[in-house]
């Protein structure tokens, strides 16, 4: 099973009763773990939260701190990347040469460097 499997299989669980717009990411740490997490709406919240911050959250609740891959998967007619705030959680928590892929639920699929996404990403560098 690959991660964009994995991806699609919680996408499934995804809560997008205002969207209808299901997400599922995974994250693979060097230890080889598999964290998953799938976008989550709510009346109060109605762009909800985002499938890759689901996925760091559970990698963090587990007490890893970074990934050497991703994925995250989406019903759409192109590969979908992660929204803004999630490139900025995706760069601070990758390890270095850290990998995403994004797929369609058709197949499609497009890889890049998580460093790609975010170019001039804040970093802690920034507030020594």
């Amino acid at each position: 099973m690959t991660l964009v499997d994995d991806a699609a299989r919680v996408r499934e669980n995804a809560y997008a009763p205002y969207s209808r717009f299901k997400v599922g990411a995974a994250l693979k740490t060097a230890s080889g773990e598999v964290f998953l997490g799938c976008n989550v709406e709510n009346v109060a919240y109605p762009e909800g939260t985002c499938a890759e911050a689901g996925a760091i959250a559970a990698m963090i609740a587990a007490g890893e701190t970074a990934f050497v891959e991703a994925a995250v998967i989406a019903e759409s007619p192109a590969p979908v990347p992660p929204c803004g705030g999630c490139r900025q959680k995706l760069a601070e928590f990758a390890a270095e040469g850290a990998r995403i892929t994004m797929a369609t639920t058709d197949g499609k699929t497009t890889e890049m460097a998580v460093t790609d996404l975010l170019p001039g990403a804040f970093g802690a560098g920034h507030m020594r």
